[in-house]
């Protein structure tokens, strides 16, 4: 016989997955799906970690640059993340449309005024890995 914490937690169960869930909530609805994100699309997986005492001076400059790429023309995607368990420790996630796209990126003045800031901030600079998309509709792969 189930506590009545597991009957809970599974009735609680049961009624979200009757309920409907809005569009809105699975993705952005000025987004891009993922099956339309092209094949030749360029990604990059980046980071940056803070000096000692740097986190929130560092998170306070890298912050706004979350909408201002978003609102770059041929960016398709841009997550920034912090480590929970290492404070000031950054991961970028980014999909652009092409190689070209995101080399224009890193020359917009917000990314290159954010780059000056480093030097100060960041412990190493930034790590950049560059990434192909695989498991897309739209690749084929």
């Amino acid at each position: 016989m189930p506590s009545k914490f597991l009957s809970r937690v599974m009735l609680a169960t049961l009624v979200a997955a009757a309920l409907p869930i809005p569009v809105a909530i699975a993705r952005d609805t000025d987004g891009v799906r993922y099956a339309d994100i092209p094949a030749d699309a360029y990604a990059v997986v980046a980071q940056v970690r803070a000096k000692p005492g740097k986190e929130d001076a560092l998170r306070a400059i890298t912050l706004p640059l979350v909408a201002q790429v978003r609102a770059e023309p041929n960016n398709l995607l841009y997550f920034l993340q912090e480590s929970r368990e290492s404070p000031g420790h950054f991961i970028f996630t980014e999909i652009f449309a092409s190689l070209a796209d995101f080399e224009a990126h890193n020359r917009t003045p917000h990314v290159q005024s954010w780059f000056a800031r480093l030097p100060e901030l960041a412990d190493g600079g930034v790590t950049v890995i560059r990434m192909g998309i695989l498991g897309n509709t739209a690749s084929g792969r």
